[in-house]
Formats: structure tokens, sequence, C-alpha cells
């Protein structure tokens, strides 16, 4: 897809031609990834960070916040619940805590797998190569490491020194793709400062980049943060708005077909009505239900009033199959990896099998 087209759809606001994209995303992910919805148990397991990126309220400034981390047990206790369900795949996430080191992630990840046939998605953060692969090595299956923005001073405005920068990222996502893992990257909606061609850029990095998993969900500001103060672009700007995060679903479908794209929970903030069904029927096949302890949850506070906060496990399991089947979906059944995911491993093995 051509830059121009890119940017044409992302500034179309006339309904019955966005129904167009709407249908032709649909189309693929019916096409590429089939009915199936798959659900990720994600279990939020240390709300600790050592960054200081100017959005989100688990800031290590963040004074305020009561902090917490969950033991071993009670992740595996998580594990567990999530394979009870039904669910393929368990997904632990924390602020970047290096009180949660390689040895302690490897020990969780072979436990998790010595008594779950679940995949194990991390979402940790930058941590060094040697991590990475101690832990692919335990079992881990999946990556996820959002660069928010492909625009080098956007990135490097809304995080600190300490970071990387969106290059950075994008070089640990193709090396995290060496060491074999399922990769997942994904980009914010409406940041202050954003514009539409920024975002065009982001799906034209989607499209070279090729991950497994696409996250993109819009920007919600905290009150707690620097950002949340900070005015808009004066002009072009991109808006944090719930169609406009469809449109980057839709279009993330487009690019990269046979990747896994989720309904995400920021989007399901904006609309709790239907934003995740409006995902899903604009691209989307996965969505991560929250089994994190209820003690927890209120206190992985990157945004206000997230969506689903008060459910348990069993009521949210319910009501999302519910909400699948009132659109014609269901339940995927399995670990979901992405179709291309498989087929770069097939092609990979078949080429060293010659």
């Amino acid at each position: 897809m051509e830059r121009r087209d890119i940017v044409r759809w992302l500034r179309e606001d006339r309904p019955e031609t966005l129904q167009v994209l709407w249908e032709t995303a649909d189309s693929a992910r019916t096409v590429e990834v089939g009915d199936a919805v798959h659900l990720r148990g994600l279990v939020e397991i240390s709300n600790h960070c050592r960054r200081s990126c100017l959005y989100c309220g688990l800031r290590r400034e963040n004074s305020r916040l009561t902090r917490y981390r969950m033991s071993e047990q009670e992740i595996l206790a998580c594990a567990l619940q999530a394979e009870e369900l039904g669910y393929g795949t368990v997904v632990l996430q924390s602020g970047e805590d290096l009180w949660f080191d390689e040895g302690r992630v490897a020990s969780l990840i072979r436990k998790i797998k010595e008594r779950t046939s679940l995949a194990v998605t991390l979402s940790l953060g930058e941590r060094r190569p040697e991590e990475y692969a101690l832990w692919r090595a335990a079992g881990a299956d999946r990556y996820l490491l959002r660069f928010e923005t492909s625009r080098r001073d956007l990135f490097e405005h809304i995080h600190p020194p300490l970071e990387r920068g969106a290059a950075g990222r994008l070089s640990l996502l193709r090396l995290l793709r060496r060491l074999g893992y399922e990769i997942g990257g994904g980009v914010m909606v409406g940041i202050p400062g954003q514009t539409v061609e920024d975002l065009a850029e982001d799906i034209l990095t989607f499209s070279r980049l090729e991950p497994d998993m696409i996250g993109v969900g819009p920007y919600i500001p905290h009150p707690g943060t620097p950002l949340a103060s900070e005015p808009g672009a004066a002009t072009d700007q991109a808006p944090a708005t719930e169609l406009m995060t469809c449109k980057m679903v839709a279009l993330a479908r487009l690019v990269c077909p046979r990747a896994n794209i989720p309904a995400t929970t920021a989007l399901a903030t904006l609309n709790r009505e239907e934003g995740r069904e409006l995902a899903l029927a604009r691209g989307a096949n996965v969505v991560m239900p929250n089994l994190t302890p209820a003690r927890y949850r209120a206190l992985y506070d990157i945004y206000p009033n997230k969506a689903c906060v008060g459910e348990t496990a069993e009521i949210c399991f319910t009501c999302l199959k519910g909400r699948l089947e009132s659109i014609g979906r269901y339940v995927g059944v399995g670990r979901g990896d992405s179709p291309g995911y498989r087929m770069k491993n097939a092609l990979t093995f078949s080429a060293q099998e010659r």
C-alpha cells in the first residue's frame, strides 16, 4: 500500500466510504486468520517501573501509586486459571521492573510450561539480549515490545534518555525474531504532537517489519503525567479517537494480513458498549481478558478508568464469549500462533532439511 493511499484513508471521514475500508479489512481477516478470536490471559505481574515515560501512570516519578509485585505462586495460579478457562496463552506484563530478573522470569516460564500447555508471551520492556535468549531457551514463545511511534523526535520527547529510541526498539524486535520469538510491536494513536503523516509512517513500519502481533490503541491521558497537560498540534493532529484507532487497525490488517491484531482494552475504555466489537469487525482477531487478581488491577494504572477492572476472570470470559457470539465469531482453540509465524517457521524448517 502506498503512503498516499494510507494518508487518504486516515483523513477520510465519510461513513459510506469508510465502509469499504472496514469490509476490505474484515475480508482479509476472514481469509488469512479466520473467524476464531483467540483469548490471551493477561497477568500484570508488577507495576514497578524504572522508566519515566511522559504518558504512563506507572512512571517511576508517580509517588501516589501504591506499588506491588505478584508472587510466583500468584502468577502460577493465574496461569492455571487461564488454562482452566480454555485460553491458549498467558501474557506476563509489567512495568520495566528489574527485580523480575533473568533468573526469576526464566523460573516462572519453566514452571508454567511444566504445569500447562499454554503459550507464554512476555511484555517486560527493554532488556539485555542475554535475558531475551535465556527466556526463549526457558520456553517463552512471544515477546511484545511496542515502539509507540516511528517518528524519532516524538519518541524521544515522550521517553527519557534511558530509552533506546524507536529505531532501537525495532532493532530489539528483529533480535527477538532471530531468537525464535513471535514478535509484537504497536503504537499509540493521538499522542500530542502526532500527525496523520506520522500514523501513515507507523503503518509503513508495520509493513516493513512484518510483526506477528500488532497492538494499536488510543492515547488516553493520565492526569498524573506530564504529557496530559500538553496541547495537541495546531494542524493535522491525529486524534485519539475510536474512529482513528479503528482506521489504524484496518490498515494494519491490510499491510500485515497474517498478523494477530488485538481489539485493545484501551479502545474498549473509550467505548465500553461496542469498542471491542467494532475493532473485531474491522480487522482484529484477538482479545486479552485480564487475569490479574482483583486487589492489584486498579494499581496497574497506565491510564485512568480502564475497562473491566472490576470483573472477575470468570465473568470476563462469559461476557466476552457472549459478545463474540453476538457478532458471529467464536473463541479460538489452542495457542493461536499467527499464520505468518507458522509460515516462516515452515519455510525455515524446509530450508534446513534441504
